[in-house]
């Protein structure tokens, strides 16, 4: 019975205003960690985003989380939508997730997450929306001026002499 009533409070408080906000001066329950993502033109990639529970919260293991995705032209999504299913951790502390993506043409690119999950402590529990940036460094496959023949011969050179 316990459960049923957290799960129907989850289910109310994802739909009320204001989702995510901290009250003022209260530190925040959670942060959001996402590291610097490299990738090459062509080559499958993964842009991770963990939801870290702090200050006496847990990120709630029943409650539903998903993290949806957009990205700039250039990278494509496989898989836009992620839900819990998809987490590559889940514990009370942590909740991860790994966005594949392969990157059609090189520059600066930006892939924008937005995740949705529940924060609890022992009275109480707090649903949370937060968006985020992901910013995404993508190389061609070739260095740039490299010449592969040339590289080549000047090495035949060098063996020759």
């Amino acid at each position: 019975m316990k459960l049923l009533t957290k799960l129907l409070f989850v289910a109310a408080a994802l739909s009320a205003p204001g989702v995510g906000v901290a009250a003022a001066g209260e530190p925040p329950p959670y942060e959001i960690q996402k590291g610097k993502i490299r990738a090459a033109v062509g080559v499958p990639a993964k842009a991770t985003v963990t939801v870290q529970a702090k200050n006496g919260w847990h990120v709630n293991e029943q409650a539903p989380i998903t993290l949806t995705a957009k990205a700039d032209p250039g990278v494509e999504l496989p898989k836009a939508k992620l839900t819990r299913a998809d987490l590559t951790q889940s514990t009370k502390d942590a909740a991860r997730f790994e966005l594949p993506f392969t990157a059609t043409s090189a520059g600066n690119k930006t892939i924008t997450a937005e995740t949705r999950f529940v924060v609890c402590q022992e009275e109480a529990c707090k649903p949370m929306k937060e968006t985020v940036s992901l910013q995404v460094e993508v190389a061609s496959t070739a260095p740039a001026g490299a010449a592969p023949g040339k590289a080549r011969s000047k090495r035949s050179k060098a063996r020759t002499q």
